[in-house]
């Protein structure tokens, strides 16, 4: 048998947000406006042979860190994560988690920091295959210049979480 994993949704600011964690960690976060396969289908190709379960411990403590983060009351997520991916996109998942609450980097710098500093095409497109998005930060990535770029969930929900953490930034 392989993993179990549990599932839910929570209401944000922007929009409904869809999460599921395995024992291990938090698999899977779907914006409202995703693109892709959505939440079935990125459960489907990430956790075969997985048997859900109506719930799991890190079901409420993620439920939890990701409340207080919509109510400014949290800066750094500490719940384990169950990231798969390419050796490429768990390299550049790990540069986003360290990009600080508030802050900004480009394509190019986070493209720099993984030795890499001509493949930012590649860093955007592992950008955009993150995940867990908002607890590994990839709406702090913007293209060189100050555009803000795309985003999965929407350029909507990317400016009001940049402008999010501007504002707790500055208390």
């Amino acid at each position: 048998m392989g993993d179990r994993y549990a599932t839910t949704e929570i209401v944000s600011p922007i929009g409904k947000l869809r999460l599921a964690v395995t024992e291990t960690g938090v698999v899977q976060i779907t914006l409202p406006v995703s693109s892709g396969t959505g939440f079935k289908g990125g459960l489907a190709r990430s956790l075969v042979d997985a048997q859900r379960v109506e719930w799991l411990p890190l079901l409420d403590k993620s439920t939890q860190q990701l409340t207080e983060y919509f109510a400014g009351q949290r800066r750094e997520f500490d719940v384990p994560l169950d990231l798969r991916g390419t050796p490429f996109q768990l390299q550049v998942w790990r540069v986003l988690n360290e990009i600080a609450f508030g802050q900004i980097c480009s394509y190019g710098d986070v493209a720099a920091k993984t030795k890499s500093p001509k493949a930012y095409r590649a860093v955007g497109l592992a950008n955009g295959a993150n995940p867990v998005p908002i607890i590994v930060p990839c709406h702090r990535v913007i293209a060189s210049g100050g555009k803000i770029g795309g985003y999965g969930g929407g350029l909507r929900a990317k400016r009001w979480l940049l402008a999010h953490e501007q504002q707790g930034a500055l208390l």
